[in-house]
């Protein structure tokens, strides 16, 4: 883009209310820096402007010619009047890293002593460096250069950390209810607004709705004194999805900015939430240096004799222990940690304020930290001392004599810093090594910003693998996708990942689910695993689901940080009727989970460990999946041995097709993959190393006993549109069972796709519409069933074994790569569609059902809009059910009844499951 492409951007952007977009093009920004060096240049105030507050920093290619201009207003080779040398070294000190801190050793290790001691003045506040920085301070060093000593000196005390401001002991804010009930992050940031994520400014406009964004300015107009603090009113704030856009978007409209030369980076909101944060969204707000807090202004109401009171539908009675209605303002004291309405004190916030978390307050953000931590480690090792306690020190729980949790045991194993022999036990805190991460295409680009904002150029060396997928933009090759996703795929491959497209168009593009390919590609089940998306919750190790953020530091440091979670143990009793699918196990294990615990979810930001035990990772997967929408922080599965050996020579085969198709990079990743399967299988067929479990005697926060036999019918969870009480709905947490409905409830659309579906559930597909041909003479659909397989092996298999042929024969639309789809459906037919691998209508940002549609789906998202959107007058909801329940809605156009249901799986073989009857636990 030249300037006056760009002029005419701005003057498009300014019809939509938008100001300039940020500048991260070296093209761009040297014709500007050569329109600012023409004294008669008509466009040099404006390109002024533009240089110096309104180009993005970190290793974008402009922040490389912005900090080479920059130095040669230091060294006088250039002089503009407006730009003195000092105001230089202030923007390259607001540049963060990569050519910005290039250039500052450039000038604190060269001749001119007075320019030397600036540049070391400034890179005393930095913290983003990397090996080939740190490499040229040590070598100085030893050198016997002064400055570097004194640079490593300040780096070993940590003065960028000691020198900041204190956090404030007083923070006042007025508060916003954004919503009543759970409030997902696709509130905060629409995920059928992906596509602009990158673009701060514009993705703003898409929170939550333009009349709150609306109150949220009269708010501050109100209280200028005062943060706004959005609320989950009787909900917790931030579930769903991992989305570092949604924080992002509150960040731009209550936070504060982060530097008056960088626009649309903001930082420090504050969260609030009846029952809390949810842990993937609060470990974004600790990356942007913002506050989470737990209010628990609702409380379950009981009785003389302490009783719990329920209404009549036996869900507890909530009432209010004081009102956080929009308009109040309230005090938060991060001395005493408490919550102040005026002098009365209202709850302890002390979760909110952690020595940890007061650090993440202090340096605006998490990163900084992670980062500062490394450069202490570093200079003081440099300087041959011991660096001096500065950080408040982990937290570290060792219980004698009590035995570990399966994910305990991986942790300790990871962990990075702790003395040899300690054995740590849940809430400590830990830094531990990352075996795999994941990226995904719509968020992909943001985690590219934030390596290019953190100035890392390339993957760490100790991530085992790493890939990039294409599978939420999967189903429309539309121009936002074609903008945006090989621009993705470039910068990911470059830097080191595996990646679904090929910048270079060698192999076929590949839009698998990402869940899926990371479970093939995780060949430990002691590994640890960090992916952009909630749903990164592996069959095998232990996988988070994290913000961009957080994955860029991933990629970028081989490492992550967090306390240890509680385990939840789940293991099952009693046997599945044959006309049940092992989906109804996963909806049933919630239902029987909140009925022990009177509604308590005591999965709700901790470790599922669920003793699975006979079911291969794929089947497995339809668990560990579902546990995001449990609330559970993650999920770690228990195998038998032999089921564990199958499950890797599954992955092994997979990841050999990724690597026949041209996938592997120049490290061999995908070889290494497969070398450290064989190595596992090894381990455990010689019984050198079995498969993971836990201890005996580990503890656990509560244990949850499934029982099978309770399993009589098609288990379903409903979105609960009409609830009277709003907080109630769109939870997950209402299933209920399939005669609940009579048999006569209107289906308008089925979907079988995303993650929660393996390849048993398209065989299933076709052996059902066989069936029903076999029945009733012929398949007739009363509904559209929109078909997305999770993965190209899949339909490559299903065509092997005659099954794909079944589907052909049935559908009405089968994707093409070689002309796929422009733009997204907005109208179906009752027909079959087989659409393209990928995640379809489960991520609602391309393909979507109607507006007020009735959806029975396979996916996870019953949120509202997502699916779904609400026509005048008419909900839409996203009811979530097993496969054959969806093929047979479809069929008929509405529920079936349990009979009706019976009969159409006679015959087919569903996803079984019966427990292990060995003792999962040494």
């Amino acid at each position: 883009m030249n300037y006056q492409e760009y002029i005419r951007e701005i003057e498009e952007r300014k019809a939509q209310g938008l100001h300039p977009k940020p500048i991260d093009s070296a093209e761009l920004l040297s014709e500007i820096i050569a329109q600012i060096k023409d004294a008669g240049n008509a466009y040099r105030q404006d390109s002024l402007q533009f240089f110096i507050y309104n180009t993005l920093p970190g290793t974008t290619s402009a922040a490389g010619e912005k900090a080479a201009f920059l130095k040669e207003i230091i060294l006088g080779e250039s002089v503009v009047e407006e730009i003195t040398p000092a105001f230089a070294f202030e923007l390259l000190s607001h540049m963060k890293g990569g050519p910005s801190i290039s250039v500052l050793l450039d000038l604190a290790l060269g001749n001119d002593a007075a320019i030397a001691q600036q540049a070391a003045d400034v890179l005393k506040t930095q913290v983003f460096l990397y090996d080939a920085d740190t490499d040229r301070l040590k070598e100085a060093y030893h050198n016997g250069n002064a400055v570097a000593k004194e640079i490593l000196e300040s780096y070993a005390k940590a003065e960028f950390f000691t020198k900041l401001p204190d956090v404030a002991e007083e923070i006042k804010v007025v508060t916003f209810i954004a919503g009543e009930g759970d409030i997902s992050t696709d509130l905060l940031s629409p995920g059928n607004q992906a596509h602009s994520r990158s673009d701060r400014e514009l993705h703003g406009k898409c929170m939550i709705t333009p009349q709150a964004q609306e109150e949220i300015k009269a708010l501050q107009a109100q209280h200028p004194d005062a943060s706004v603090m959005l609320i989950a009113e009787k909900g917790t704030m931030g579930v769903g999805s991992s989305r570092m856009s949604g924080v992002n978007n509150v960040a731009l409209w209550t936070g504060k900015q982060a530097s008056p030369y960088v626009p649309f980076v903001n930082f420090a909101p504050i969260v609030g939430g009846t029952n809390g944060i949810s842990p993937i969204f609060l470990t974004t707000v600790d990356v942007t240096g913002g506050i989470g807090l737990d209010l628990k202004n609702w409380v379950k109401k009981t009785d003389a004799e302490g009783n719990v009171v329920r209404d009549e539908n036996d869900e507890p009675v909530l009432e209010q222990v004081y009102s956080v209605a929009t308009g109040t303002v309230l005090t938060i004291n991060t001395k005493t940690k408490k919550l102040y309405n005026g002098d009365k004190e209202l709850i302890d916030i002390s979760k909110a304020f952690t020595p940890q978390k007061m650090e993440f307050i202090k340096a605006g953000g998490s990163y900084a930290i992670v980062f500062g931590k490394k450069i202490q480690t570093f200079a003081a090792k440099t300087l041959g001392i011991e660096a001096p306690v500065v950080f408040a020190p982990s937290k570290e729980v060792s219980v004698e004599g009590q035995g570990l949790t399966a994910v305990e045991k991986i942790f300790n194993r990871n962990a990075v810093g702790i003395a040899p022999g300690k054995v740590l036990h849940a809430g400590s805190d830990v830094r531990v090594e990352v075996n795999i991460v994941g990226s995904q295409d719509t968020t992909g680009l943001m985690t590219a910003q934030e390596l290019e904002s953190m100035a890392a150029t390339v993957i760490s060396p100790i991530v085992d693998g790493a890939y990039q997928s294409g599978c939420h933009t999967a189903s429309v090759w539309d121009k936002k996708a074609q903008a945006n996703i090989p621009k993705l795929m470039k910068f990911m491959n470059d830097f080191g990942l595996i990646t679904a497209r090929d910048p270079k168009g060698i192999y076929h593009s590949m839009t698998d689910v990402i869940h899926k390919v990371l479970n093939d590609i995780t060949v430990d089940e002691w590994a640890i695993i960090i992916g952009g998306d909630s749903h990164t919750r592996m069959s095998k190790g232990v996988a988070f689901g994290a913000d961009s953020g957080t994955v860029a530091l991933a990629l970028a440091t081989g490492e992550a940080s967090m306390p240890i979670p509680e385990s939840v143990k789940v293991t099952f009793k009693g046997s599945m009727p044959d006309y049940m699918d092992f989906r109804d196990v996963v909806h049933a294990t919630q239902a029987q989970m909140l009925h022990q615990f009177g509604g308590e979810n005591v999965f709700q930001g901790r470790i599922i460990e669920v003793h699975i035990g006979t079911l291969t990772a794929d089947q497995a997967f339809t668990f560990t999946d579902w546990t995001a929408e449990m609330k559970a922080k993650a999920s770690i599965c228990i195998s038998e041995d032999d089921t564990l050996i199958e499950s890797l020579e599954i992955a092994k085969s997979r990841i050999q097709i990724m690597i026949d198709k041209g996938m592997d990079n120049e490290r061999q990743v995908l070889q290494g993959l497969i070398n450290r399967a064989d190595k596992r299988i090894a381990e455990i067929k010689s019984g050198e190393k079995p498969a993971l479990t836990p201890d005996a005697n580990a503890k656990y926060y509560a244990e949850v006993v499934v029982d099978l036999n309770q399993i009589a019918e098609p288990m379903i969870a409903d979105p609960d549109v009409n609830n009277k009480d709003v907080s109630k709905r769109y939870t997950h947490d209402t299933i209920r069972p399939l005669s609940y409905y009579g048999g006569d409830k209107k289906v308008d659309l089925g979907f079988i796709g995303s993650c929660m579906v393996h390849k048993g559930d398209m065989k299933i597909l076709a052996q059902m519409l066989k069936n029903v041909e076999a029945q009733n003479g012929k398949v007739e659909f009363k509904a559209p069933l929109v078909v997305a397989p999770p993965t190209y092996n899949i339909v490559d298999e299903l065509k092997a074994e005659g099954d794909w042929e079944v589907l052909q024969k049935y559908s009405g639309f089968e994707f093409n790569d070689d002309a796929p789809k422009g733009e997204a459906r907005t109208k179906y037919e009752n027909m079959l569609y087989l659409e393209r691998p990928g995640c379809n209508l489960c991520m609602g940002n391309q393909e979507k059902a109607e507006k007020g549609d009735t959806v029975m789906a396979t996916s996870t998202r019953l949120f509202q809009g997502r699916v779904v959107e609400d026509a005048e007058g008419k909900k839409g909801e996203s009811l979530l059910s097993s496969t054959p329940v969806v093929v047979l809605s479809t069929i008929l156009g509405r529920t079936p009844s349990i009979e009706e249901y019976k009969k159409a799986v006679e015959g087919i073989n569903l996803t079984k499951f019966a427990p292990s009857h060995k003792l999962l636990a040494n």
